[in-house]
């Protein structure tokens, strides 16, 4: 299992690294396959995945998308809304078939996965997006851990006994604090290999690593909780070893989005 887990998780970096490196229409639409696959293992825990509700959840994510590769933002909220009024007609006039909550787990599917996974592409398509990406791994896969390495060593309090007994409160700080140290350190490799010079880059960016860790202990969470009402150990097979889609980007699909707004306010963008 270890050795499975070791390799697909190589294999995945790497793909991460070449994905982002090229940018672009590449990470755009590896992101939209990525966010059509988390979906569909989200929908699967309501039985969305095949249904009406569903079909209109990919198709709306596929446009989605599209609108960004375009470059046409200014329709992205348009799409939304006009989302939620289809899966609320599709409630209406299958009344008999959908309860309330279906409607809310397909809203959920695609506001979650998709919106928030976009927020990858549109970071790394911002000036020096190639290594401002970099904080979306420090704030999710580092802080992660960070957070399991310190929990080991010196966890006593447990931060949630019934939803995630594993982890200590002292864990969340150290993954939080460590992801702050390595934010700093991103701070000096930016200032030194960016085109955009900022004053203070290990300060705003020690700021940006540690708040960007805090939705993404939330976003983990989040995952788990889902899981655990629904009786779902994992969410899918894709990756051997990690699970599915939502298995392994739980925490990246928080912090992308506040990452994105973060380095907004730090660039003046």
């Amino acid at each position: 299992m270890f050795w499975t887990r070791l390799a697909s998780g190589t294999v995945l970096v790497i793909l991460a690294i070449g994905t982002l490196w090229v940018g672009g229409w590449l990470t755009c639409w590896v992101m939209c396959a990525l966010s059509l696959v988390g979906c569909f293992e989200l929908l699967r825990v309501y039985q969305l995945e095949k249904r009406l509700m569903g079909i209109a959840c990919y198709l709306t994510t596929i446009l989605y998308y599209l609108m960004l590769f375009l470059g046409e933002e200014q329709w992205l909220m348009p799409i939304m809304v006009v989302y939620l009024l289809i899966i609320l007609a599709i409630y209406v006039l299958g009344f008999s078939k959908y309860k309330d909550k279906d409607t809310m787990a397909a809203f959920l599917a695609f506001y979650y996965v998709s919106v928030c996974l976009s927020y990858v592409s549109r970071l790394r398509d911002v000036k020096d997006g190639g290594l401002l990406i970099i904080l979306v791994f420090i704030c999710s896969w580092g802080n992660d851990t960070l957070a399991y390495c310190v929990g080991r060593l010196f966890g006593k309090h447990k931060m949630s006994p019934v939803l995630s007994p594993k982890k200590s409160v002292e864990g969340l700080i150290g993954g939080i604090v460590g992801a702050g140290i390595l934010g700093a350190i991103f701070g000096i490799i930016f200032n030194s290999y960016a085109s955009t010079q900022i004053e203070n880059a290990p300060l705003w960016f020690g700021i940006v690593g540690a708040v960007g860790a805090v939705p993404a202990v939330i976003g983990d969470l989040a995952a788990s909780a889902i899981k655990r009402n629904n009786d779902v150990k994992d969410y899918g097979k894709l990756i051997p070893g990690h699970g599915g889609v939502l298995d392994r980007f739980d925490s990246m699909i928080f912090t992308a989005p506040i990452i994105y707004y973060a380095v907004s306010f730090v660039l003046g963008m």
